[in-house]
């Protein structure tokens, strides 16, 4: 009987993993992206200082701008970093609680596949389980308005805590409030909150508590000419999205001049139409001008001898900003500019900050756009600054947009969990297994916030429980005192948005990872030339 020779039928170089080896490497990659980011969880939490092949310093808690500047590899692991991205997309926070559940998920799963349990039946389970939980979130949630200012305060107090920008969380959340009362349109189920309506704009120097809102726009733009005014009263303020600048022309052309006096006819006529250009913004009443793209020297020189305060080359979303901000609109054509079209604020005026000058653009009469000027003692303060204004934003903005709003304080996912047992009870097959583990998974938010604190998470974890046992369903764990008290009456209040979308993304991911019993990379581009020789591969897929 001759011996058959092996066949390969995959690349030299590449690689396979397959059933329980790439399970458990995929759960390992999920579960070192969670442990990564899990110290940074809650009031108590630890920053981290990342810094990048050029030297540059990121300091922060922000679970998605760890994940992403950390450059992950491995593909399983950079699936749990997609969750991150997701919840940061839909919310804008609840990053880190997304991550870590999605990590527990994985190392809870792990257990029941050692039982023999066969991963559809947990995938299963965990669906069930989140589906469920989906629904006690809803019955649990509170309702919440553009009224409930003290609610949407403690929202924002609660995204900044354990952040840079704690030690002025009252100042802050004071000024993000009062910037969404500006940009909030619609009622009731119809509100929509633009959110990129509010620019966020970064200066060094004072100190977090020096940062303002300003009803109107602040441009990193200074007057391009030396002798326009420094600041305008009654501000009539013309956009336009064209350059006061003469065009080159498309195709190549080539003028002639075969003599001095067609030079000097040729630069008067440019010199012409740039004060053509000129009269019709004079004509339009304006007595500012934001231009997006270029104004020539020239152009220049006839603005400011108008008095016209100037500022160019404005980025297009800041031009909208000053659109919503001023009533003004946009104009693509000069020959178009009339009085309406112009924009009103009651100041604009050039300002100094250490060696840059910003263009305040105030007292609008009203805003739909407005400007928080965020300020710090290094640009690393000014950064995690924005960073957790961002998350504050985004979590009124979800609370917002969907009316209803949790307590945190890990009271949540105590709640949901107990929840899910009760749920588990009434099912009788394999998969109430699966549907028990994803509620222990849930109780590693509270596990967390405690280890983080420093407290015994066993302890914490059964006074909590034993407080949802008796009906409080908003028993929270204070990290600086240890006790369990009721976290909605200590103001600590997250939009139900992050809680869904965290739950929902985490279980997802959970569930696709463990469909996975295959894991096949290829190598490395040209690393094999042509088929093997019989017998001299690594026998992928190799048979006898």
């Amino acid at each position: 009987m001759t011996q058959q020779q092996p066949i390969f039928i995959l690349a030299n170089d590449s690689q396979r993993t397959s059933g329980k080896d790439a399970q458990r490497s995929n759960i390992m990659a999920a579960k070192l992206v969670a442990e990564t980011v899990r110290t940074t969880l809650g009031p108590k939490g630890m920053d981290k200082m990342l810094v990048d092949s050029l030297g540059d310093i990121i300091v922060t808690n922000d679970g998605v701008t760890i994940l992403q500047e950390m450059q992950i590899e491995h593909p399983a692991a950079k699936m749990v970093v997609e969750v991150a991205k997701t919840q940061e997309n839909e919310v804008g926070d609840g990053t880190t609680t997304a991550v870590i559940l999605a990590g527990e998920l994985l190392k809870n799963a792990e257990r029941l596949l050692d039982k023999e349990i066969h991963p559809t039946v947990i995938t299963k389970g965990y669906r069930m389980a989140a589906e469920k939980a989906q629904e006690v979130l809803q019955n649990i949630a509170e309702d919440v308005n553009i009224k409930d200012l003290t609610i949407l305060k403690n929202i924002a107090m609660t995204a900044m805590t354990g952040k840079g920008a704690e030690v002025a969380k009252e100042n802050l959340s004071e000024l993000i409030v009062n910037a969404i009362k500006h940009v909030v349109e619609g009622e009731g189920k119809d509100i929509i909150v633009n959110v990129d309506d509010i620019k966020l704009e970064k200066k060094v120097g004072a100190g977090i508590e020096d940062s303002e809102l300003i009803e109107g726009i602040v441009l990193d733009k200074e007057k391009v000419h030396p002798s326009m005014p420094r600041n305008v009263k009654d501000a009539k303020i013309a956009l336009i999205d064209v350059a006061l600048e003469i065009k080159s022309t498309e195709v190549d052309a080539k003028i002639q001049i075969t003599d001095p006096g067609q030079m000097q006819a040729f630069i008067d006529m440019e010199d012409k139409m740039l004060k053509s250009m000129v009269e019709k913004v004079l004509r339009s009443g304006a007595n500012v001008l934001f231009c997006q793209k270029g104004v020539d020297d020239l152009a220049q020189h006839y603005l400011a001898k108008n008095g016209i305060y100037t500022a160019r080359r404005i980025k297009k979303s800041d031009m909208e900003k000053l659109s919503r901000a001023t009533g003004g609109n946009i104009i693509s054509n000069l020959d178009d500019l009339g009085i309406k079209d112009l924009g009103y604020a009651a100041l604009v005026e050039e300002k100094k900050f250490g060696d840059e000058e910003l263009t305040y653009v105030t007292g609008c009469k009203k805003a739909r756009a407005v400007t928080l000027l965020i300020r710090g003692g290094t640009s690393h303060v000014v950064d995690e600054v924005e960073r957790a204004i961002k998350d504050a934003i985004g979590d009124i903005a979800a609370a917002l947009k969907v009316g209803k709003v949790v307590a945190g304080a890990g009271s949540t996912e105590v709640e949901v969990a107990r929840s899910l047992r009760k749920f588990a009870n009434s099912l009788s097959g394999r998969e109430q297994l699966a549907v028990l583990a994803f509620a222990d998974a849930l109780e590693v938010i509270p596990i967390t916030l405690a280890e983080n604190a420093g407290l015994d998470p066993i302890d914490s974890l059964t006074e909590l429980k034993a407080s949802h046992d008796k009906g409080q369903k908003w028993a929270g764990l204070d990290v600086f005192s240890g006790k369990v008290v009721d976290a909605w009456k200590r103001g600590v209040i997250e939009p139900l948005k992050i809680k869904t979308q965290a739950i929902k993304s985490a279980s997802e991911v959970a569930e696709l990872i463990l469909r996975i019993d295959d894991v096949l990379a290829a190598g490395s581009k040209g690393g094999s030339q042509g088929p093997m020789p019989p017998g001299m591969g690594h026998g992928d897929f190799g048979g006898e």
